[in-house]
């Protein structure tokens, strides 16, 4: 847990303690994944560059979309440890651990 909480505080980064905070209350509930979390070549920041590569190959144009499910997922797949695809929302408190809705509202002008 302190590997987590002292990359959370180095980071300027909400994404960063969004991810941790969801493997913080991964562990609580599952001590013995602390072993796979805790590995050296492990990192929140490298969970979230295997989440912008696995983003890239969804790519259209200029943008990409994963779903919280996709995300959490490929965090869990990156710490080879299983837990629930939901997370906390980036705006919610850390104490929350509530499931996060996302929705996105595109809307596209014309003349």
């Amino acid at each position: 847990m302190k590997k987590l909480q002292d990359e959370m505080k180095k980071a300027n980064n909400p994404y960063v303690t969004l991810i941790g905070d969801y493997l913080l209350d991964h562990l609580r509930f599952n001590p013995g994944d602390a072993d796979k979390i805790n590995a050296k070549d492990k990192s929140i920041q490298g969970s979230l560059d295997a989440m912008k590569k696995a983003a890239e190959k969804k790519k259209v144009g200029n943008m990409a979309v994963l779903t919280d499910e996709e995300g959490f997922s490929i965090v869990c797949d990156y710490f080879g440890i299983k837990g629930k695809t939901s997370g906390p929302s980036v705006n919610a408190p850390a104490q929350e651990s509530t499931e996060a809705d996302l929705t996105i509202n595109i809307t596209l002008g014309g003349a």
